[in-house]
């Protein structure tokens, strides 16, 4: 009985000191310094199942192409009033900061309520194909648990849901 308290006792301290390090800013991870589109391509996933990116294909080689694919998000009519819908939809997401906001790319944060996780999302305007490309990434952690899929789906139908800008 006291050895069952006992891992109780650890667990919750520990569990504690986790949600402390998560409000301290410790768990925020740093910037990525391969932020943005180069030569037509957002950066690869990440070497861990914690991103997606729908130009995982680019990448045949890639050990988490597979985990990663996502689709891109589809649009009609003009393409700066589809960035500007999706400028919209990201700042009106609890806990998602635009940070660059430009004709045909954006880079957003998104962080955790409790324990202030942070991905970094990026959404390029792929003129050739007609489509915003997008990826997802978390910077710490070996596995985001489908969370950066969920996230860019949820975005992807409010962005589908959500009216024009004009």
């Amino acid at each position: 009985m006291k050895s069952v308290f006992g891992i109780l006792l650890i667990l919750a301290l520990a569990s504690l000191g986790l949600i402390v390090a998560g409000q301290v800013g410790l768990l925020t991870g740093r910037t990525p310094k391969n932020i943005g589109v180069v030569d037509g391509k957002l950066s690869p996933p990440c070497g861990t199942p914690n991103s997606v990116s729908s130009q995982a294909d680019l990448f045949p080689n890639h050990p988490q192409r597979k985990y990663s694919k996502i689709a891109p998000f589809s649009y009609s009519g003009d393409a700066g009033a589809a960035m500007q819908k999706l400028a919209v939809v990201l700042a009106s997401m609890a806990g998602t900061v635009v940070v660059k906001n430009e004709a045909d790319y954006i880079y957003a944060q998104s962080s955790t309520p409790l324990m202030h996780f942070t991905d970094d999302l990026e959404f390029w305007l792929d003129h050739a194909n007609n489509t915003i490309q997008v990826r997802s990434a978390s910077r710490i952690g070996r596995s985001d648990f489908g969370q950066n899929r969920k996230r860019m789906e949820s975005i992807r139908e409010s962005f589908n849901r959500t009216r024009q800008v004009t």
